[in-house]
């Protein structure tokens, strides 16, 4: 395991429009959330997924400024220019054990084997994971990354899905929660995956359910352990375009052989003209397409009324689950300051094991996202 680093450099994340930790002088520190975001998302996604929780979490604050701190695990294969970005612009997970960070938040990636413990991400993610229990740091995961959570820390398992859960859904929300203040009796939510945990399994594992749909299942949910989990089988961060991108890049696939099936449009999401192109493109595509035959995908501008319909609502739960950082943050920053230097944080365990190896949790029998 590389040495845990006692200074390492800070990345700042900066909204678009200079909102959060903007330039000019500093925020006092007591009106300052630092969130670190665990970044495991594929290549292909990682500066997006950047872009997009920066925005959600800075945009979601009131009167706090959002500061957020980027890092990676080193069991996440990563290539060229995607490689050197994440060594120039991101702390080692090692480095978490001298950060001060009021929240993190944890993504998904694409994974490879049929069973999560099997992926070679799955020692440092369990690890990631008994750390932010152990420190009662409030924390947030995000599709796949929740279905590790709840699989190492309650045994909930993972079930396939028959066909793949694609495109945005209204889901009913349960108000009664925290994280649900303010939020509209219905919000939308996309989601993109091959496989579930079921609202029984994780009731019975003693996980509220926030928001749900009869088509997709559950949304978010949330459990108090030492600090507040929220969680998400689905995709609060994406912008518009995502599902387009992701639905595109399947099309693709199919055409280079490197998947059997032609993907299913994702629901609620394209509008009524788009969608009929799309469909007269599946037909040329099926009778005579080819890897070149891409280069014929329709455009689109945009789409559905859906296109952007969750963002309202990701950014209230976003909001709250905020809240409740700023509200524990500062018994979090008495008990740093009662320690003396060159002291450990006994809120937790002295350093983050990346190659930690799990305690064995019962059977998935999924695979995909």
């Amino acid at each position: 395991m590389a040495a845990i680093l006692d200074d390492h450099k800070l990345f700042r994340q900066m909204s678009p429009s200079g909102s959060g930790a903007a330039s000019g002088a500093m925020p006092n520190q007591a009106d300052l959330l630092r969130i670190g975001l665990v970044n495991n998302m594929p290549d292909s996604a990682v500066l997006r997924t950047e872009q997009q929780f920066t925005h959600l979490l800075q945009s979601s604050a009131n009167d706090v400024c959002v500061e957020v701190v980027l890092y990676a695990l080193p069991t996440v294969p990563r290539l060229g220019s995607v490689r050197a970005h994440i060594e120039a612009t991101y702390e080692p997970i090692e480095a978490l054990c001298n950060d001060t960070l009021d929240g993190i938040v944890v993504t998904g990636t694409e994974p490879l084997e049929r069973d999560l413990r099997d992926e070679a991400f799955w020692g440092a993610l369990a690890g990631l994971v008994d750390w932010i229990d152990d420190r009662g740091l409030p924390a947030m995961f995000s599709c796949l990354a929740a279905h590790a959570a709840v699989l190492h820390a309650d045994g909930v398992p993972r079930t396939r899905l028959a066909n793949k859960c694609f495109g945005v859904f209204e889901e009913d929300v349960a108000r009664h929660h925290v994280l649900m203040e303010g939020t509209d009796a219905r919000m939308w939510m996309p989601h993109t995956r091959w496989n579930q945990v079921t609202e029984a399994d994780l009731r019975k594992a003693g996980y509220d359910i926030l928001s749900r749909s009869g088509d997709a299942g559950v949304g978010y949910f949330a459990r108090h352990r030492n600090g507040l989990w929220l969680l998400c089988q689905g995709h609060p961060e994406y912008d518009g375009a995502n599902l387009l991108r992701e639905y595109r890049r399947d099309v693709a696939r199919f055409l280079q052989q490197q998947r059997a099936t032609y993907p299913e449009l994702p629901r609620s999401y394209f509008g009524e003209h788009h969608t009929t192109a799309l469909h007269a493109f599946r037909q040329e595509a099926l009778a005579h397409g080819n890897a070149s035959f891409m280069a014929s995908f329709p455009r689109i501008l945009h789409g559905s009324p859906t296109w952007d319909a969750w963002q309202s609502g990701a950014t209230s739960v976003f909001g709250n689950w905020l809240k409740y950082a700023a509200a524990a943050k500062p018994s979090r920053d008495a008990g740093r300051s009662r320690l003396q230097p060159g002291q450990p944080d006994t809120d937790g365990p002295d350093e983050f094991t990346a190659q930690h190896v799990p305690e064995p949790a019962p059977m998935g029998d999924a695979w995909g996202s």
